[in-house]
């Protein structure tokens, strides 16, 4: 192709490591990167070339990527790249590319196309409705715990009858049962699961070869990212597609894999190896992101683990700053030493708030930070708190969409048949259930038999009524469905049940309609498509998105975000929260060597999204974690080497550690000894300090570029920092 870039344009800029990544076009090929050493740009290259250079169609290549956001990134990179079309070119998450299969194919399996994908809400009702069926109190057998149970089964590929023969505990036969019942639900609802699009696709392949081939010959190149966080599942999946060709490429870094929890398998990639024997291993170590300072950190602490494959990092980048350790009293001075730094931050070394991230283990953690930020007046982005699609009203509006699309689907039948209120309660509702069940019918065929009267003596004139202008309702939208597109669709919608009126009625929130107005804004964007395209196009969509997905760099609000969520991103100023013990490494980590390995990954994964200033913060005692006794500092402070850290080291009970303290001081350039303090009290001075109240200063003395006061509080004596501790003279 003369067009375009060519073979030279497609490989100038890349080191050496990333120009073979990309020229390794054939058999298998393990690409190992480290954080920030551009791994991204690596595939978005090597899909370009395989295009322009080899002379590969798009639609014979298969790349798939962790979340829908990279998917979208990496089209549009390899777009302009390739400088032509890529629309043939399946890119995107193990789900989406299954439920894109399972679409085409679904007759194969006996399925109908139009299925239905349940989220977890939706999936933790069908699991609370198969207890109650099978005579069981969700009270004491939690949904929630069973859901985890089926899936970590499916993830194994374990159907319901290859479970219940493996049961080795009560609890485990429990989960068995209700796993049964579970999918007998789903299939009566047209619907499926997380785990089952991609359990459906490996049902596909095996027993339909003729199948398989199709796509084998389809697709010669197949590339996946993240491969550390796949599971048994999946990789069986890539297995089968990339069978007959054998370019299979995956890309990933052990030493990032922190999903074992989402069923993730590490051993995929540690063991790529053996699967492959004739597996071209390429190491990608020059890291782009990270200072010095950082990076040195970051080997230092992750060097412990047993589970990985070694790598030497390095950088060009500038040394930086020193990596900042600080122990605060507790989570609320936490949170205002990340408030007040943030501002030093901002207004001294001009990073936007947007530049700046909190990260953290647990959701629970955000809530002091939140408080704090406001008080403040700290604008934050939370990610993951409530998503949007888990709001009430967006759920509401999308199960009506869902219902229209798939009128078998129970669970949206059951949301929305008494929203509005239209006087069909829930023992309405339980009769509806039982009479489904004992006619052999869907809920919605029930409701045609109540509707029409001949459901005998368990209804009333007035139930008949309702149920009648329900069924007569839906009628016409599933009607409706067929000539107009989804905006249309979902105006109408809105209308005919009156949903505005009913939401300011019942709350006269302001923000409920515009959660509307914004779910609207996303409706709009399928007008396009040809009917009933566009309803299965934007059901697709939003059942696959994820927190990240719509997540946005902007600049004048912190991001407040867990460690999990946080891979893939970047920021110049992380702040990493609650090292302490318990916490970061999670209690539930103490008694398995794997998980902890897991745990000092996870803390390496936020230690490396950090670019120019990284702060590491733990806390003398926390309330959220359930003791009111000191906390103990995480024993993975103990892997900072001292000459990367400002501050001081001091010995833990740990004789081969150490935690090192610092306070709030202006961070210096990577040269400069400390600023001093100006001491501003004196012994005897009567203070004022925000946690503990008034006191006295009994003593002063000079600590390593600070003072230490020596306050004596009410009931209490402390020993405080004066460049952090903020105290007021009184009188």
């Amino acid at each position: 192709m003369n067009d375009g870039m060519t073979e030279k344009d497609l490989l100038s800029g890349l080191n050496a490591p990333q120009k073979a990544a990309v020229e390794q076009v054939s058999g298998p090929v393990l690409i190992l990167a480290g954080p920030g050493s551009g791994k991204t740009r690596v595939i978005a290259h090597r899909v370009a070339y395989l295009i322009r250079v080899i002379g590969i169609s798009p639609q014979h290549i298969l790349a798939v990527t962790f979340t829908n956001k990279a998917a979208r990134e990496m089209k549009a990179r390899v777009a302009g790249l390739a400088s032509g079309s890529v629309t043939n070119l399946t890119l995107g998450t193990f789900h989406a590319i299954c439920t894109r299969i399972l679409r085409q194919e679904a007759k194969t399996l006996g399925i109908s196309p139009q299925f239905v994908i349940y989220d977890d809400d939706d999936q933790t009702s069908v699991i609370k409705r198969s207890l109650q069926e099978i005579n069981l109190d969700p009270k004491q057998y939690p949904p929630r715990s069973i859901a985890s149970a089926i899936s970590a089964a499916k993830s194994r590929m374990l159907g319901y009858q290859d479970y219940l023969q493996s049961t080795r505990s009560y609890f485990e036969e429990i989960v068995g049962r209700v796993y049964e019942r579970y999918q007998k639900l789903l299939a009566s609802s047209n619907a499926l699961d997380f785990d089952d699009l991609l359990l459906n696709v490996i049902e596909l392949f095996r027993t339909h070869t003729e199948v398989l081939k199709k796509y084998q010959n389809r697709y010669q190149h197949v590339m996946v990212d993240e491969f550390q966080d796949t599971n048994l599942v999946q990789y069986e999946i890539v297995k089968q597609i990339s069978g007959k060709h054998r370019n299979l490429c995956v890309v990933g870094d052990p030493d990032q894999s922190i999903y074992s929890w989402r069923s993730a398998d590490l051993r995929n990639i540690l063991n790529f190896e053996r699967d492959y024997p004739d597996a071209k291993v390429i190491m990608l170590e020059q890291n782009y992101r990270s200072t010095g300072t950082i990076l040195e950190a970051a080997a230092s602490v992750i060097k412990a683990n047993r589970q990985r494959k070694p790598k030497d990092l390095w950088t060009k980048n500038e040394r930086g700053s020193p990596v900042i350790v600080v122990e605060t009293y507790d989570e609320q001075e936490e949170a205002r030493f990340v408030a007040s730094e943030v501002d030093r931050l901002v207004d001294s070394v001009k990073v936007k708030l947007g530049d700046c991230a909190v990260m953290y283990r647990t959701n629970a953690q955000s809530r002091a930070l939140e408080e704090t930020f406001i008080r403040y007046g700290t604008p934050y982005n939370l990610v993951a708190g409530t998503r949007f699609y888990e709001r009430r009203e967006v759920k509401d509006l999308i199960s009506y969409l869902r219902f229209i699309q798939n009128p078998a689907d129970s669970v949206s039948l059951l949301r929305i048949i008494n929203v509005p209120v239209r006087g069909i309660g829930q023992k309405s509702l339980e009769y509806l259930k039982s009479l489904a069940q004992e006619k052999g019918v869907t809920e919605y065929e029930a409701l045609h038999i109540i509707s029409s009267g001949e459901a005998g003596d368990g209804t009333t004139t007035a139930l008949r009524r309702s149920i009648s202008a329900f069924v007569n309702l839906t009628k016409e939208l599933i009607s409706f469905s067929k000539e107009k597109d989804l905006l249309q669709l979902f105006d109408a919608i809105i209308e005919r049940i009156g949903y505005q009126k009913y939401l300011k009625g019942e709350s006269g929130d302001e923000e409920r309609w515009e959660n509307v107005r914004e779910l609207r804004g996303v409706a709009e964007s399928y007008r396009d498509y040809p009917p009933r395209e566009g309803l299965s196009a934007f059901l697709e969509g939003v059942a696959l998105v994820s927190d990240v997905d719509n997540l946005e760099e902007i600049p004048e609000k912190v991001t407040l975000i867990t460690l999990h969520q946080a891979k893939g991103l970047e920021f110049p100023a992380v702040f990493i929260v609650g090292l302490e013990e318990g916490l970061l490494p999670h209690i539930k980590s103490f008694d398995d060597p794997g998980q902890m390995e897991e745990e000092r990954r996870l803390f390496y994964v936020g230690i490396t999204r950090a670019k120019r200033y990284l702060y590491i913060v733990h806390a003398f005692r926390r309330s959220t974690i359930g003791s009111r006794g000191a906390s103990t500092a995480s024993r993975f402070l103990g892997d900072l080497p001292p000459h990367l850290v400002q501050g001081t080291a001091k010995s833990t009970a740990s004789s081969s550690s150490h935690t090192i303290y610092v306070w709030n001081r202006p961070i210096q350039a990577p040269t400069p000894e400390p600023a001093q303090t100006v001491i501003q009290f004196s012994e005897g001075d009567k203070v004022r300090h925000v946690q503990f109240g008034e006191g006295i200063v009994v003593s002063l003395k000079p600590f390593n570029g600070d003072f230490e006061a020596v306050v004596a509080f009410k009931g209490t004596i402390k020993k405080l920092m004066l460049s952090f501790a903020r105290l007021e003279k009184v009188g």
